[in-house]
């Protein structure tokens, strides 16, 4: 085990230095790994990055398009054969529509390489020819990278985890009277194990409804085609003191299979790959989940770097340690569905339930910022008068019934810890406010020649990501 696992990290590393030096010399490729927790809008940003990066009238920020450095960008083949390609011009299409849609969520690891034309700035930008950078955008779902976090763990340590934050979440199963101290100590039975699995991951569902963000392992949540198979099926026991043949050490010992073959080979294949990396948080519903779900959140934010190998990369880091991710964005989405008098608001919040995570990743030597967005502006602004005074609103179509309507969620405060505070504190409810949130259908766009989809701070989001390298 030992030998194989020095193998692997030999190989792995040639073949790391062999692209380090190919990607330095030649044509350098930048991969950037997009992911995100529950109906943060991953496939969305991706598809608006793409078409805002292929047509970029409305990307100012992008400081080497303001300079009119970027000459063409466009789509190539991408290079790992085995990966499925982001299907780009599907979800274009859902958005651009005469009746425009959502298109369907992550679901698995896609991939797709735009390459830009970009002519080089500088004393010799005169001497030097365009130059061209591969941007490979890495699409994974956000509940798989919650899973890297179990490879630090053992299987009482998880269980006695996820049983504590299950006391305050919901059971529509009725999981949690099931896992006693006489299940885990009794002999196996696999039925008894079928039935517990599929409580536990009906909760875990129940609570990633309700807002909650700490729900796994993420294989539960989406499991593909390892539905119904041993390796998922286990559930969190208590503590015990178990003889071989339990149900306890089987539901141990499928833990450590889950992440020795479905965490470990992600992590190898395509996690740990990464240059850049983007997080985008859903921070709006989980205000309008309530407290607990947003301390809940808070705790996932700084788990998440634990996955991370952050730190300065360079020629040299990267032939040595191979590839670490310098720079990584925490975007907190669905920022049309406020008025932008209070955007930098939501920026505020969404600093202050990251502040842990970037404090480590800054400590490892990796740049790092959060910001509000909206990779897709579905909305449009308007003030209405009610009851004597003037609320600043949101205009949209709503997702459910087709209708045009106006939409107030109330005022975030100035200081995110009036948000905070309560929600480390274990409230149940907002004192005194109450936050709502609706579902909007993307707006039917008509654009002009060389113009994406409109979007909110897009650009500036392009800039923290790639715009070093352009």
């Amino acid at each position: 085990m030992v030998l194989t696992t020095l193998a692997d990290g030999l190989a792995r590393g040639i073949d790391s230095a062999t692209s380090t030096i190919s990607e330095t010399f030649f044509e350098p490729t930048l991969r950037l790994g997009v992911t995100g927790l529950s109906r943060a809008g991953k496939t969305v940003f991706i598809t608006s990055l793409v078409a805002n990066l292929m047509d970029r009238a409305r990307m100012p920020g992008l400081v080497a398009q303001s300079e009119g450095r970027i000459l063409t960008a466009f789509l190539q083949p991408q290079p790992d054969d085995t990966i499925p390609r982001f299907d780009y011009e599907t979800h274009l299409a859902a958005l651009t529509a005469r009746e425009p849609r959502w298109p369907d969520s992550t679901r698995a690891v896609s991939e797709l390489r735009l390459s830009l034309k970009v002519r080089p700035q500088g004393l010799l930008s005169g001497l030097q020819g365009p130059r061209t950078l591969h941007l490979d955008i890495i699409d994974y779902p956000g509940e798989w990278l919650l899973d890297l976090g179990l490879m630090e763990k053992s299987y009482a340590q998880w269980s006695e985890h996820m049983l504590d934050r299950m006391t305050r979440r919901p059971d529509p199963g009725g999981f949690l009277p099931m896992a006693t101290t006489e299940a885990a100590e009794a002999k196996l039975d696999e039925p008894v194990a079928q039935r517990l699995a599929k409580a536990y991951t009906e909760a875990q569902n129940a609570a990633r409804r309700d807002g909650f963000s700490d729900c796994g392992p993420g294989r539960f949540l989406l499991p593909g085609d390892l539905a119904g198979s041993p390796v998922l099926t286990f559930a969190p026991l208590p503590p015990v003191s178990a003889s071989r043949g339990s149900l306890y050490r089987e539901f141990e010992r499928r833990f450590d299979a889950y992440k020795s073959r479905v965490v470990k080979p992600f992590f190898q294949d395509h996690f740990a790959r990464l240059d850049r990396q983007i997080v985008l948080v859903d921070a709006l519903g989980a205000i309008h989940a309530g407290p607990r779900a947003v301390e809940d959140l808070r705790r996932t934010l700084a788990d998440i770097l634990t996955a991370f190998r952050p730190g300065a990369s360079s020629f040299l880091t990267q032939l040595v340690l191979g590839r670490r991710i310098d720079r990584i964005l925490f975007a907190a989405t669905k920022a049309d569905h406020l008025h932008h008098t209070q955007h930098a608001r939501l920026t505020a919040v969404m600093e202050a339930l990251t502040r842990d995570a970037r404090d480590r990743a800054r400590f490892a030597g990796a740049d790092t910022q959060a910001l509000s967005l909206a990779a897709l502006r579905a909305t449009t602004e308007e003030v209405i008068a009610h009851e004597g005074r003037d609320l600043p609103c949101v205009r949209g179509t709503l997702l459910d019934t087709g209708k045009r309507a106006a939409f107030y969620p109330g005022e975030l405060p100035e200081d995110p810890a009036h948000l905070l505070s309560p929600a480390r504190e274990g409230a149940s409810e907002w004192l005194g406010q109450d936050y709502s949130i609706m579902s909007f259908a993307p707006a039917p766009l008509t654009l002009k020649p060389g113009e994406g989809p409109p979007h909110i701070r897009l650009d500036r989001a392009a800039q923290f990501l790639i715009g070093d390298r352009l």
